[in-house]
């Protein structure tokens, strides 16, 4: 049942996208092309031959904290060095793209939701300024509040990963055998939490621009609305986020790989480069419309009857294309 829900939800989700593809493009292309251009930039400065100072900066002064803490054995151990990587790497993206995510990336969430839920039929324009103005405020603080849920999750995991660790150490019982299996266990439950914290925190969008509200009261009814629907929510995250792995990895692959082999910046080279990143902002665009048909699925109690809603799209388009004809 959960499997054709999901599946149910997917299909809705890209009938809706092409149904209305101007506007969700011109979406992606006014209000989330900076976001995706500072997204995946960030990651190929982290990523480059030479990182840059303030990553350097933030991994040398987490080692210095841990070390004063007394966890001696983070400098020696590999698992240490990696959760450290990319807790630096983690801190230092979410700096570089918080301007342009706090603005572009709010405004752009928020004209997908109204465009789903108030203005279902406008298939060639964004939704209005003012209608847009008017939940910006809610869904701005909700945002705000993702991102101190965020951190403070991605700290707590990496903090319960450190002391146990430290608690094997203490023990000698820092075999290569535990040592691996502490490090397959810290993984999965990071991955886990991590998961679930992006699910919460984009249906919290979701629901501070539809039932006005916003902050933690957000984050609190987007805990109650999928209680009895995570394993639905898992899998949708999943789709999504293979969907941007994929653009950011071809980004990597085309765009920063060749710029760092040759050091030169051609014309060809910046245009795969933009192709890919207005890719990055459909992908956000899509990610976006997942949250709010699963909103709608979970608000109704059962599965909706999507093929209707598609049929009637479908039927619509065919009779206006027939009328012009």
């Amino acid at each position: 049942m959960e499997e054709k829900s999901t599946t149910i939800i997917i299909k809705s989700s890209l009938n809706t996208f092409f149904y209305s593809y101007h506007t969700f493009s011109s979406i992606a292309s006014l209000l989330l092309l900076p976001v995706s251009a500072s997204i995946l930039f960030s990651q190929a400065l982290t990523s480059s031959p030479s990182s840059p100072f303030l990553l350097l900066s933030i991994s040398s002064r987490i080692q210095s904290l841990f070390d004063a803490a007394g966890f001696l054995s983070s400098s020696s151990s590999p698992i240490f060095s990696f959760l450290n990587t990319k807790l630096s790497e983690t801190a230092f993206s979410f700096v570089f793209a918080f301007p342009s995510s706090i603005t572009f990336l709010v405004l752009a969430k928020s004209s997908v939701v109204l465009t789903i839920f108030e203005f279902p039929r406008h298939k060639f324009s964004p939704p209005p300024l003012s209608s847009l103005l008017r939940i910006f405020r809610p869904v701005s603080t909700t945002y705000f509040a993702n991102c101190l849920l965020f951190i403070s999750i991605n700290a707590a995991t990496f903090a319960f990963l450190f002391l146990a660790f430290s608690f094997v150490d203490v023990l000698h019982l820092s075999s290569n055998t535990s040592a691996f299996g502490l490090s397959v266990f810290g993984s999965i439950l990071y991955s886990v939490i991590l998961a679930i914290s992006v699910v919460i925190c984009n249906l919290a969008i979701i629901v501070s621009a539809v039932e006005n509200s916003s902050g933690f009261q957000s984050i609190l009814k987007s805990c109650m609305i999928i209680r009895k629907r995570i394993s639905t929510s898992l899998i949708l995250a999943l789709f999504a986020n293979l969907l941007m792995a994929a653009v950011e990895a071809l980004f990597q692959y085309r765009v920063v790989r060749p710029y760092y082999l040759n050091r030169k910046l051609n014309l060809a080279l910046v245009g795969e480069g933009f192709s890919i990143i207005f890719m990055h902002s459909i992908v956000i665009v899509l990610d976006v419309i997942l949250s709010c048909l699963f909103y709608k699925s979970c608000k109704s109690g059962t599965s909706p009857n999507w093929d209707r809603y598609d049929n009637r799209m479908e039927l619509e388009a065919e009779e206006k294309s027939d009328f012009q004809v």
